[in-house]
């Protein structure tokens, strides 16, 4: 009698995580619906006469990391070209080892939020136009008709230049700041989280801030960072900028008691990274330019804007803007998603 062969045992596969199950989990991100009707569109203001009546100077901004942040230059050196011990290190963009926040980088995260609160064009998008709904192309400057939505008067368009200019903005101090970056992964463009039952996109998407960035993982990089509390100083240079558009600028910026939030910059934004606040220090504005601008070396002291004065001036610009720029139902959500300080915490892992 043979003794029969036991029957193989088969080794079960390795569970995937699929896309309905990463659907189902909880999201670092969510959108901000955009607003019925379509952009608003307006005419746009030259640059070839400065308008007394409207806001000709410089805003002076403090930003303040408050989660550890990272705006990446594309280089990986050696950690002995930075003193470090750690073999490879991901550089950040820095200067006399001074951290650098190019003035594009700053430009998009606030206008991508100006254009969230206002009636603007989705200025850039991977959506299919399809999947777009009308009236919210993005706009371009025509010969005939110089009309484009509120964030493309005041950040620019293609063919036309905007009335604030963002220079690169520069570090206090020297940074030896050096954390962990774990690996992320590239959106799902295609997954179902992106849209509407008709196939319509939700709306524009951004990023929780968390409490603190996920600083470690079985896969990732040492990287060039810069930590909480390290400061950046940036200066603004505005023209012909109306006092409704200072307004809805300085809500984005965090000035709103009612609507306090932070900005997110840089690299890591689902672990947690990039969270920066916003201190406006001073705001010059000369009233007479052609007798102050063209006659004297110094702006007068006395349209210099600092403490009670600067306050006043910025609440009534943003009293200014909730009276027909803002869209309150788009700020409340977005004031949600970025609300500062948070109780969140950051994912770890796919989710």
């Amino acid at each position: 009698m043979t003794t029969p062969k036991p029957k193989p045992v088969l080794k079960k596969k390795p569970t995937q995580v699929s896309e309905s199950d990463t659907d189902r989990k909880p999201k670092p991100y969510d959108f901000v619906a955009l607003p019925s009707g379509g952009k608003r569109l307006g005419a746009v203001q030259g640059h070839h006469i400065l308008e007394d009546e409207l806001l000709n100077g410089r805003l002076y901004l403090s930003l303040t990391i408050q989660t550890t942040s990272f705006v990446a230059s594309g280089l990986t050196v050696l950690g002995s070209d930075l003193s470090s011990k750690i073999p490879l290190i991901k550089t950040s963009i820095f200067n006399e080892q001074k951290l650098i926040i190019p003035g594009s980088s700053l430009k998009g995260t606030i206008r991508s939020a100006y254009e969230a609160i206002t009636k603007s064009c989705l200025c850039k998008t991977k959506a299919q136009t399809n999947k777009v709904p009308d009236n919210f192309s993005e706009c371009r400057i025509k010969r005939e008709e110089k009309q484009v939505c509120p964030a493309c008067q005041l950040f620019g368009a293609m063919g036309w230049q905007g009335l604030i200019s963002f220079p690169d903005v520069v570090g206090v101090e020297v940074s030896t700041g050096i954390s962990f970056v774990p690996s992320l992964y590239a959106p799902q463009s295609k997954s179902n989280n992106y849209y509407q039952s008709n196939q319509q996109i939700k709306g524009r998407k951004f990023y929780y801030h968390a409490r603190e960035a996920v600083s470690h993982g079985e896969k990732g990089i040492d990287a060039q960072v810069a930590t909480k509390n390290y400061v950046f100083k940036a200066v603004l240079q505005l023209k012909n900028v109306s006092k409704q558009q200072l307004g809805a600028l300085c809500i984005v910026l965090g000035q709103d008691p009612k609507h306090p939030m932070a900005l997110k910059v840089g690299g890591g934004k689902p672990i947690g990274m990039g969270t920066m606040t916003v201190e406006i220090e001073a705001l010059e504005k000369p009233q007479r330019l052609k007798e102050e601008r063209y006659t004297q070396y110094a702006i007068p002291e006395s349209n210099r804007l600092t403490g009670n004065s600067l306050k006043a001036f910025v609440e009534e610009a943003i009293q200014a803007a909730h009276r027909g720029l803002v869209e309150k139902p788009q700020l409340e959500a977005l004031a949600e998603i970025l609300k500062w300080p948070t109780d969140r915490t950051a994912p770890e892992g796919m989710y």
